[in-house]
């Protein structure tokens, strides 16, 4: 009896964690994308664990947490950039460094606070059955935010990708184009990371993306397959999280992770040599040859 009156329930939050995740896969798809071309995985995941400082902050505030997981990201976003530029350190130092700071300054605060310690697993693994219709649209917005980000500066990062010294030429100012394209992946990690965890947002921004790279030819396919293939992996996940009874947010990440070997197995050699060539060799729009 208690089960049948538990099943529309449990039916209901299956439904937003699907939607959720597919969301998150769209956003994580189109940013991934760019984090996968430019070897960016370091800062993707360093943004999303970055982010606790001001989570934690935030939550002593009294504040969303995702405002403090927005200026977490700008904090990140700026230090990576002026750290590169006038601290002279290559991008994954200035990465680390900060990445170091900011996740020992978010334990200091969680462990002067014990109301932090469930609050500090969700952050880190997500819930992703305990989505809400807030955090569905938070998603939306998101995906909204980071196609925007993504079509404006598409040229820019394409050039940036092939070479900094192309995009100086062409005028699309490759630092500006640099920071830029930090800003779209925070904004993919902080939108997507409030619903669903850090844990399942670094293997849906790698995963897919790394298998889609295997096939795809160019940045919009490698962004259209990643997209499918972080659909399935939520579709897939939650599958096996409903029949085993395994962690949801866990089941889609390893599922995501997954992918890639998958793919790897799957691509001929002669494909693979092709889609995996130097960045030099993706297509570049019309105007900036």
């Amino acid at each position: 009896m208690l089960d049948d009156l538990l099943a529309p329930l449990q039916l209901a939050f299956m439904q937003r964690a699907l939607i959720g995740g597919i969301l998150a896969a769209a956003i994580c798809a189109v940013a991934g994308t760019w984090v996968i071309v430019r070897g960016l995985a370091f800062l993707g995941e360093a943004l999303s664990h970055g982010m606790l400082p001001g989570v934690a902050i935030a939550g002593l505030l009294g504040w969303p947490p995702m405002v403090g997981a927005a200026a977490s990201a700008a904090v990140m976003g700026a230090g990576v950039s002026a750290l590169s530029r006038r601290g002279r350190l290559s991008g994954d130092t200035a990465i680390g460094l900060l990445f170091a700071g900011m996740l020992a300054l978010g334990v200091i605060i969680v462990s002067h606070s014990q109301s932090f310690a469930t609050d500090l697993t969700a952050i880190l693994f997500g819930d992703v059955l305990a989505i809400r219709m807030a955090d569905l649209v938070a998603l939306a917005g998101g995906v909204i935010v980071t196609v925007a980000l993504a079509a404006i500066g598409h040229r820019a990062f394409l050039a940036l990708s092939v070479d900094d010294r192309i995009a100086g030429t062409l005028g699309l100012a490759p630092r500006w184009a640099e920071a830029g394209l930090i800003a779209l992946v925070a904004v993919a990690v902080v939108s997507a990371a409030q619903a669903v965890g850090t844990l399942l947002v670094v293997a849906l921004l790698l995963g897919p993306a790394a298998a889609a790279r295997r096939r795809a030819r160019s940045v919009t396919a490698t962004m259209a397959g990643a997209a499918v293939i972080g659909t399935a992996s939520v579709v897939v996940g939650l599958l096996v999280s409903w029949q085993a009874g395994t962690a949801a947010g866990a089941s889609i990440a390893i599922v995501a992770v997954g992918a890639y070997p998958i793919a790897l197995i799957l691509t001929p050699r002669r494909s693979r040599a092709a889609a995996v060539g130097p960045v030099a060799r993706l297509p570049i729009p019309e105007g900036t040859t």
